[in-house]
């Protein structure tokens, strides 16, 4: 059996056991509740309003850190020139139980 969840603005296929990194989450707990986009167990496939009563549990395990990302505006002539970085924070979570409603 698995789900796509859908958390941060993206869409993640995941099954029991499996850790993957997604964007930070607000709560501060350690156990989080996801509402899944789509169910697939076995031959059945479950969307739609049939999904109101489907949960797909998860641990929050720990913090990441993505890659750096730099960039540099110029405009010739100017003396006009901007540097701006980035490192996006993601939530480490483990996939603890999947439950059709």
């Amino acid at each position: 059996m698995y789900a796509v969840i859908a958390t941060g603005g993206k869409q993640y296929r995941v099954t029991e056991g499996q850790r993957l990194d997604v964007e930070r989450l607000s709560s501060n707990d350690t156990e989080v509740e996801l509402t899944p986009v789509l169910l697939v167990d076995d031959d059945t496939v479950v969307t739609g309003p049939d999904l109101a009563s489907s949960t797909v549990k998860a641990k929050v395990v720990g913090e990441a850190k993505g890659p750096k990302i730099t960039g540099f505006k110029y405009k010739n002539k100017s003396n006009q020139r901007r540097r701006w970085g980035h490192r996006q924070h993601y939530a480490t979570i483990e996939i603890t139980a999947i439950t059709k409603g």
